[in-house]
C-alpha cells in the first residue's frame, strides 16, 4: 500500500461521465473526480427543472452535484437524461462529442429501486408472492439503463486509450455467488451488474480500455442517513446495527475510481470485482475522515463466527 494525499490536479483535463449522479455513491464519485480536477457531467433525472420524473420523490438533484463538483475544484456539468430511454441517451452523446469529442472515464451507476426492493420486512419474499412489475421494474432500472448508457457513449470511451469504464453494483462477484440477496430481482440485477464488467472489458480490452465492477461497503447516502435520523457529522450516534460503524461515506467510493483512473497500469484491474476497501488497500487513499472502512472484510468475519468482531478494528 501507497501513502495518498489529495492531488487536486489528478484529473485536470479529463472528461468523466457520472450516470445516475444525483444522489449516494453517484454523487460522492461525481465529487471526487470533481476534488480531483476532472470535469464531470453529471446526469439523472432529478433536476432543479422537474422535467423528468424519479422514481424517488427526493430534493436532491443533479444540479447540486454539479455545484459540489465545481465547489471543490472541478468543472461539474449538470444533464438531465432518462437512462431507459435510449433516443435521450443518444442525444447526450450527441452532446458530449461536440463538446468534448471523448470521454476519458464512464461510471454507470444508475439505480433507482431502492424503494422497489423494500425494507428488511420485505426481503426474502419469494418470487412467486414478489410484485412480478415491481420486479421488472428493478431489473430495468438496474440493468437495461446501464446498457442504453454503455451502447451509446462507450463509442466516446474508446476514441483514445486509456479509457476507464465503472459499473457500481452491491457485492463483489465472489460474494454473490455463494448467496441469496434479498429477493430472486434484486439478486439477479446486482449479479449482472458485476458481469457488465467482465464482458464490457472483455470487449474493451482490444481498444486499451478497462471496466471494473466496484461495490461501496454500508453507504452513508443521503437516504441511509435519512433513515437512522443522522447527518453526516452525527452519524456515530445512529441507532443502527454494528455494522453501521463501519460504514463509508459516499466520497470513498468516488476516490477509489479516481484511484484506478489515475493508475497508468489500471488494466490490471480489467473485469474484475473489486470493493472500495479493497482498491483502499491497494492505493492508500481514505475516506472523508482519514480512515479505510471495510465492512465486507467485518461482515464475513461475522458470518464465520466471530461475534465479538470488534466494528472499530475494520476501519
Amino acid at each position: 500500500m501507497t501513502s495518498w494525499c489529495l492531488d487536486p490536479n489528478a484529473l485536470r483535463g479529463r472528461v468523466a461521465v457520472v450516470a445516475g449522479a444525483t444522489r449516494g455513491a453517484g454523487r460522492g464519485i461525481a465529487a471526487a473526480l470533481g476534488e480531483s480536477g476532472a470535469t464531470v457531467i453529471c446526469t439523472g433525472r432529478s433536476s432543479r427543472s422537474r422535467a423528468l420524473q424519479s422514481d424517488y420523490d427526493r430534493p436532491e438533484t443533479i444540479e447540486e452535484t454539479a455545484e459540489l463538483v465545481t465547489s471543490l475544484g472541478g468543472h461539474g456539468i449538470p444533464v438531465v437524461v432518462d437512462h431507459l430511454d435510449a433516443a435521450e441517451v443518444k442525444r447526450v452523446a450527441d452532446r458530449i462529442r461536440d463538446a468534448h469529442g471523448h470521454i476519458d472515464i464512464l461510471v454507470n451507476d444508475i439505480w433507482g429501486a431502492e424503494r422497489l426492493k423494500g425494507g428488511p420486512s420485505e426481503w426474502n419474499t419469494p418470487i412467486w408472492q414478489h410484485d412480478l412489475e415491481k420486479g421488472f421494474r428493478i431489473l430495468r432500472l438496474a440493468i437495461d439503463t446501464h446498457l442504453i448508457t454503455s451502447h451509446h457513449l462507450l463509442p466516446l470511451l474508446i476514441a483514445r486509450p486509456g479509457g476507464l469504464l465503472v459499473e457500481v453494483t452491491d457485492g463483489t462477484a465472489d460474494y454473490n455467488a455463494s448467496r441469496y440477496r434479498i429477493s430472486v430481482f434484486y439478486d439477479l440485477a446486482k449479479a449482472a451488474v458485476n458481469r457488465l464488467a467482465f464482458s464490457q472489458g472483455h470487449e474493451l480490452a482490444p481498444h486499451e480500455a478497462t471496466a471494473v465492477a466496484i461495490t461501496p461497503g454500508w453507504l452513508r447516502s443521503e437516504m441511509m442517513l435519512e433513515n437512522y435520523k443522522v447527518t453526516e457529522d452525527s452519524w456515530r450516534a445512529a441507532a443502527a446495527p454494528p455494522g453501521f460503524a463501519v460504514s463509508e461515506s459516499p466520497r470513498y467510493v468516488g476516490r477509489a475510481v479516481v484511484a484506478l483512473a489515475t493508475d497508468p497500469r489500471r488494466d490490471r484491474w480489467n473485469k474484475r470485482s473489486v470493493t472500495s476497501a479493497q482498491l483502499a488497500a491497494e492505493y492508500g487513499f481514505t475516506d472523508i475522515d482519514g480512515s479505510r472502512p471495510d465492512v465486507w472484510r467485518y461482515s464475513q468475519a461475522v458470518e464465520d463466527g466471530d461475534q465479538d468482531a470488534n466494528p472499530s478494528d475494520y476501519r
